[in-house]
């Protein structure tokens, strides 16, 4: 009995040094994870917790949290074995946003400015819903096909997807949701707020404030070989600059996101690897430094809230989105933008034709061209924080499709030549899961003639 305690003792202490090893320092971005996405999900979508712990936090490791919601005061917590308990704040106008326990929750905070665009024209360029019309090189059939395609179906759990929108020549010609989920639905676009940010600075180049091909104007590189890392390279993901990106473990981008008070000074603190424009390197550590170095154009933080809002996204009627911030202040413009998937599809829309909204030059056609040119070292993957299928990663698509992408499979995809935006919005990514090559080639081949 004594050997047996004792070896029972040994596999207790190897149970708890291995728990301490490897899942204990996980703990704080677990719980960090669960306790933003409850709160959006939740305040700002009005999503149930279970609804949210089946569908945005059924995934491995983050369904270990423990969750709960305070309606009053605007909060969700979580936290795993009752360890490392993290909070997510909610506020009006500004989304939710992670604290840590020196985050002031009583200090005054200031809210963009906005003026929502509101006009008696039918979806895309208003709101109202537009009389059908059936065009005559549609295939109606074979476009419904291809969209029920796209989800589940008896309770599945495959495909996973939430919404699709199709334009063509300005006219919704599909749409469709998953159970739970409506046109009025906001969800998340992870990594397609990337393009988001991008277009910020499209309007600032458009204005003459910026010039991109000069070095960054990031004061603490001046004395060291990062001096000469450009605006363009940070669009182009092409800095240099040392950066892990892998949601598998911990890494730069997991503790930025859910560890980080001011998630922009952590790309601007590291090192140079590689000279600029000689390595591709995805980051959205980079991208959010953008929306640092987008704050410090302007004199006040009321008038860079304003801005991104101002400058696109009120412009062309994305009425529902909300870009949340980071403890700092700074627009997280890597990964939290939260819109509508009609909202959305209008973002593509503008960049279809050209950065014209409605007769309105929003952005300029040299730099649509310029985000949908590949990057040095991308391999036609990548251009100014827009995916390109220019190396033809989607083999049945055309290859002048650029497309916004995002964290389990959120897509806005442009294709010029065919005069269409698709939008796929969901939970899960490609193979084995989703096919977005097939799903892609039956839509495109249900119009035209």
């Amino acid at each position: 009995m004594k050997k047996f305690l004792k070896v029972l003792l040994l596999l207790i202490v190897i149970a708890f040094l291995y728990f301490g090893f490897t899942t204990y320092p996980k703990l704080d971005l677990i719980s960090g994870f669960s306790a933003k996405s409850v709160a959006s999900g939740h305040f700002m979508d009005n999503r149930p917790l279970d609804l949210i712990e089946k569908t945005d936090n059924d995934i491995k490791m983050i369904d270990l949290a423990k969750n709960s919601i305070d309606e009053a005061g605007k909060f969700a917590t979580a936290s795993v074995y009752g360890l490392k308990e993290r909070k997510a704040i909610y506020r009006e106008g500004l989304g939710a946003t992670l604290i840590n326990d020196d985050f002031d929750v009583s200090k005054p905070y200031l809210l963009p400015k906005r003026t929502k665009l509101k006009n008696n024209l039918p979806f895309p360029y208003g709101n109202n819903e537009r009389k059908d019309t059936l065009l005559a090189d549609v295939d109606y059939l074979k476009l419904t096909k291809a969209v029920d395609n796209a989800f589940d179906k008896d309770g599945g759990k495959k495909k996973r997807t939430r919404a699709v929108v199709v334009l063509y020549k300005d006219q919704l010609i599909a749409e469709k949701y998953d159970t739970g989920f409506t046109k009025d639905s906001k969800i998340l676009g992870w990594s397609m707020t990337k393009s988001i940010t991008s277009s910020a600075f499209g309007v600032l180049a458009k204005q003459g404030k910026i010039n991109i091909y000069k070095p960054a104007p990031v004061a603490e590189w001046k004395n060291d070989e990062r001096k000469n890392i450009t605006l363009n390279d940070l669009l182009h993901m092409n800095s240099g600059l040392e950066w892990e990106e892998n949601y598998s473990k911990i890494c730069d981008a997991t503790k930025m996101l859910f560890q980080a008070e001011d998630m922009g000074k952590v790309q601007l603190e590291k090192p140079a690897q590689f000279k600029p424009n000689t390595h591709w390197n995805y980051s959205s550590g980079t991208t959010n430094l953008l929306s640092l170095i987008l704050r410090r154009q302007f004199k006040t933080q009321q008038e860079y809230l304003d801005f991104w809002y101002s400058a696109v996204i009120d412009k062309i009627g994305m009425n529902s989105m909300i870009v949340e911030q980071d403890m700092s202040g700074t627009f997280v413009g890597s990964s939290y933008a939260w819109a509508t998937p009609r909202d959305w599809s209008k973002f593509g829309l503008l960049y279809l034709h050209k950065g014209n909204w409605n007769g309105e030059q929003i952005l300029d056609e040299s730099w649509v061209k310029y985000t949908a040119t590949p990057t040095n070292t991308s391999n036609g993957r990548y251009g100014a924080q827009f995916w390109l299928n220019a190396g033809g990663k989607f083999p049945d698509v055309p290859r002048d499709m650029f497309y916004c992408s995002g964290y389990q499979g959120q897509m806005v995809v442009i294709i010029p030549s065919k005069d269409m935006v698709i939008v796929r919005m969901g939970v899960r990514e490609e193979e084995p899961g989703f096919d977005f090559n097939g799903f892609l080639k039956e839509v495109i081949a249900s119009v035209g003639k």
